[in-house]
């Protein structure tokens, strides 16, 4: 008998003789059983896919929580730095504000000797300081005390602001203390000179406008 045709009889009574015959089903189970898994060790492995899936996403919502924990604590402290810094800077800019008035004091009262130094020694002129105190509040819009410079030449008077910078309003201040000298001490003042290195360029105008002289250096106040 050739092969196909014991093939083909054993397609045609086999399912038959699987369905009647216990032995033989037990015959064919053992015989296939080496080559395809049993139910119970599908089962098995589909039970250990789906542990290794679910310990995977364990994993990864843990890892996901621990990476949420490290960047909330990294914005916190970035926050802390942030804060530091502010301080710091606030910090910074007093203390610089401060040198800076520390510094424009000082340059005013180098300037102010400066001048006193030069004029009195070279042109025979006084140099004064003076002040007086608005009780009307007419130069700040408050009481306060008013200083001025003065340059007293054959009983000529001359008022000078010595300043380290001027701006527009410093102008229209040093006008309303020169009208305040005016009125208390009853002498017209025949110039009005503002010494400073930095002026502000729309102070320049005002200046003018005012009848108020610019100079930039003690040293080139000479035509008095």
């Amino acid at each position: 008998m050739a092969s196909s045709e014991l093939k083909q009889i054993l397609q045609d009574i086999l399912p038959e003789l699987i369905s009647s015959d216990p032995a033989i089903r037990d015959f064919v189970l053992r015989t296939v059983s080496n080559y395809y898994a049993s139910k119970a060790e599908t089962e098995s492995r589909f039970d250990r896919v789906l542990a290794e899936l679910q310990r995977d996403r364990e994993e990864n919502t843990r890892q996901w929580a621990e990476n949420t924990r490290q960047w909330h604590e990294q914005h916190q402290h970035n926050q802390e730095i942030l804060a530091e810094l502010k301080r710091n800077d606030r910090r910074y800019d007093s203390t610089i504000g401060a040198l800076g008035s520390r510094w424009g004091l000082y340059s005013e009262a180098s300037f102010r000797n400066a001048l006193k130094g030069i004029l009195e020694e070279s042109f025979e002129v006084q140099v004064l300081n003076i002040t007086d105190f608005d009780d009307a509040g007419e130069v700040f819009g408050r009481p306060d005390q008013v200083e001025l410079d003065l340059i007293i030449k054959n009983g000529v008077v001359i008022v000078c602001e010595i300043k380290s910078s001027l701006s527009k309003a410093d102008m229209y201040t040093f006008d309303r203390k020169v009208a305040f000298y005016q009125q208390r001490h009853q002498r017209p003042v025949s110039r009005k000179l503002v010494i400073s290195p930095m002026v502000d360029d729309r102070a320049l105008p005002v200046a003018e406008t005012l009848g108020i002289e610019v100079y930039s250096y003690a040293d080139a106040v000479e035509n008095l």
